[in-house]
């Protein structure tokens, strides 16, 4: 089981309304902004391009790097069905991995979790971001797996669903966040094995997925 990072498993409203104030502009302006880019299938950093022209955000992203940074996420940002989620399914025995389109300080605090992940990583720190089909390729090889093994879940189409279906990853649609509403809505995307709205369903919702349990060769008889 491989998550995405960002309205998978973190709410970023706190992030987005961080990055506002920052540049000086009402929260529910920048949303509405950044929500239209959404809808049209923009990059996430235009908003910043609009409201700030004169802001070079790698520049910025860099000169954070090394301290905190609006977009930085923490333990409280997680959605409140994260933590459970994950302990029950390693105890249902999935090995668990983590990795997306994030900055690689965010790898700190997944690896702090009181689950155990066997892999934490992110685009920032692989130089490779989704949808490219080697980001994809890349979790495959770092499991020791065939992409046929794993689940990815994530909340966009784009970037989550269809490039995972594309792998040959059985591909879980969670719908929250923005772009999952924008790009989904109450629909369920065809290339997603199945869509939740929890991540509390993922255990009962895999089970139909789940390969065969090896069964006992029947005891020889005896007389």
């Amino acid at each position: 089981m491989v998550f995405d990072v960002g309205e998978t498993l973190v709410d970023e409203t706190r992030v987005w309304s961080a990055w506002a104030d920052l540049l000086g502009v009402p929260r529910l302006t920048f949303l509405a902004v950044l929500g239209g880019v959404i809808a049209r299938g923009g990059d996430h950093r235009e908003p910043f391009a609009l409201f700030r022209p004169d802001l070079d955000f790698e520049a910025e992203a860099r000169r954070h790097a090394e301290g905190s940074s609006p977009g930085d996420v923490d333990r409280t940002d997680l959605y409140p069905d994260v933590e459970p989620a994950l302990a029950a399914l390693s105890v249902a025995g999935y090995r668990l991995g983590i990795v997306g389109n994030q900055p690689s300080r965010t790898e700190a605090l997944f690896r702090g979790l009181d689950v155990a992940v066997d892999l934490v990583a992110s685009s920032a720190s692989w130089g490779i971001e989704k949808p490219d089909p080697l980001f994809f390729e890349r979790i495959a090889t770092e499991l020791g797996v065939t992409p046929q093994e794993i689940a990815y879940v994530g909340d966009r189409l784009d970037n989550d669903v269809r490039p995972a279906a594309r792998a040959g990853m059985l591909a879980v649609f969670v719908r929250r966040g923005p772009w999952a509403w924008i790009q989904a809505g109450r629909d369920d995307p065809p290339e997603a094995a199945f869509t939740i709205e929890t991540l509390a369903e993922l255990p009962e919702a895999l089970e139909p997925f789940r390969a065969e349990p090896l069964r006992p060769e029947p005891a020889p008889s005896i007389g």
